[in-house]
């Protein structure tokens, strides 16, 4: 790991984004809320912020860092489903790994709930897909 200690505490704030390719019919049971294995929405939600304050468990080179507030926004389109993490603490380092896992492991959770309505015959998963994860803003006060 990367000594920090000479570093001052500062305002860390780090949103990020990113998107799941479903079918249409798999949108609408999660907006129905039908879904086998329960709340889709609300399920991304608890797993994104559990992904946020565990990513120093997850990434070995990752501070562990005193998350102060962690909002995830789940956004249902037409065929995809959006996710947006944003993360803030005071500490010497950036928070946009977390930002980050917050996103992934939401987006891994939507598709383990929905996984039995992706497969096509032969149980692969020809369309969906986990994509465009990014940092969307980074701020250090």
């Amino acid at each position: 790991m990367i000594d920090i200690s000479h570093k001052e505490i500062s305002l860390r704030i780090a949103s990020a984004s990113g998107k799941i390719k479903l079918k249409k019919e798999t949108i609408e049971l999660i907006r129905k809320n039908q879904i086998k294995k329960g709340n889709v929405i609300e399920a991304a939600k608890l797993a994104g912020i559990m992904g946020g304050k565990e990513t120093f468990h997850d990434l070995p080179h990752c501070h562990m860092i005193p998350i102060e507030s962690i909002d995830v926004e789940v956004h249902l389109l037409d065929e995809e489903v959006e996710v947006n993490c944003r993360v803030k603490a005071h500490y010497k380092t950036g928070v946009e790994m977390e930002a980050l896992n917050c996103v992934s492991r939401s987006l891994l959770t939507i598709w383990d709930m929905v996984k039995y309505l992706e497969k096509d015959e032969n149980g692969q998963y020809p369309s969906t897909v986990i994509k465009d994860i990014k940092v969307t803003n980074k701020i250090k006060n």
